[in-house]
């Protein structure tokens, strides 16, 4: 599997641990939390904002 170069979510804040990080493969899309590294979920665009759109809608305050 190639390196993935990940970047984390600007919704995480300034520490260093528990956070989301987002990065690319030539065919996927991987999410990590930084104090999991280890287990990464493969997604793609779709999928991906689709699950935004679910977050953003239902965890409205």
């Amino acid at each position: 599997m190639p390196e993935i170069a990940w970047q984390k979510s600007s919704y995480s804040g300034s520490g260093e641990t528990n956070c989301v990080e987002i990065g690319a493969t030539p065919h996927t899309l991987a999410l990590r939390e930084s104090d999991a590294p280890i287990v990464v979920l493969h997604t793609d665009h779709p999928q991906l904002t689709a699950l935004l759109r679910h977050i953003k809608t239902t965890t409205r305050r």
